[in-house]
């Protein structure tokens, strides 16, 4: 697979993730929700940290959410440069297409976060009770490098009470699948899933 192709890839997901993250934030609330089937919801929150929402700061006590954000968003803007680093080499080494293409699917999910990261505290205003305005006049609802991600995705596939007796959640519901994501971690987790279920096509030298 050419790097041309690879990036017609990239930019494809970039699109779609952008496209829905947008529209989502310009007409949607902060957790407004719309039932599409059952198993399925569009509902829109916010998420500053790394993945589940988890922050730096929950691990490392003395660093303050803020600068926590900054060196998240720093490290992940670092991350891209290597991992765009990696797919051109994966391309001019002629290796798999399983390969390179589970490169660019991390390449751009990762890209369409940091985006978010990067600019998004810049060109809306907050979504707190109100639909987000695109470039607002009096300004962004933070700073360069403080945007939030945007997630919509939801899938509560079923809700079951689980029994007293069950570990660590006995006596609790349990929501199966809780996480609220986007395209672009969908994009992530497929690139990796391929890596895992699909190592030795992946990894395995070529015959000549």
């Amino acid at each position: 697979m050419s790097l041309k192709k690879s990036i017609f890839l990239i930019v494809l997901i970039l699109l779609i993730d952008q496209i829905s993250k947008i529209y989502i934030k310009t007409h949607f609330a902060l957790y407004e929700s719309i039932k599409v089937f059952n198993w399925f919801k569009i509902y829109f929150i916010e998420n500053d940290g790394m993945a589940w929402g988890t922050k730096i700061s929950d691990f490392v006590s003395f660093i303050s959410d803020r600068t926590a954000k900054v060196a998240l968003t720093l490290f992940r803007v670092v991350a891209i440069f290597g991992i765009g680093y990696w797919l051109y080499d994966a391309t001019k080494k002629h290796s798999s297409r399983v390969l390179i293409i589970a490169i660019a699917l991390i390449f751009a999910g990762a890209m369409g976060n940091i985006i978010d990261s990067v600019f998004y505290g810049v060109l809306f205003d907050d979504s707190a009770n109100q639909v987000a305005t695109f470039l607002p006049e009096a300004g962004g609802y933070d700073s360069f490098l403080h945007g939030k991600v945007v997630d919509m995705l939801y899938f509560p596939l079923f809700e079951v009470d689980l029994p007293t007796w069950f570990p660590i959640y006995g006596g609790k519901r349990f929501n199966f699948f809780e996480p609220v994501f986007n395209i672009a971690d969908v994009a992530i987790s497929t690139g990796f899933i391929m890596l895992i279920v699909f190592n030795k096509r992946a990894f395995g030298k070529k015959n000549n």
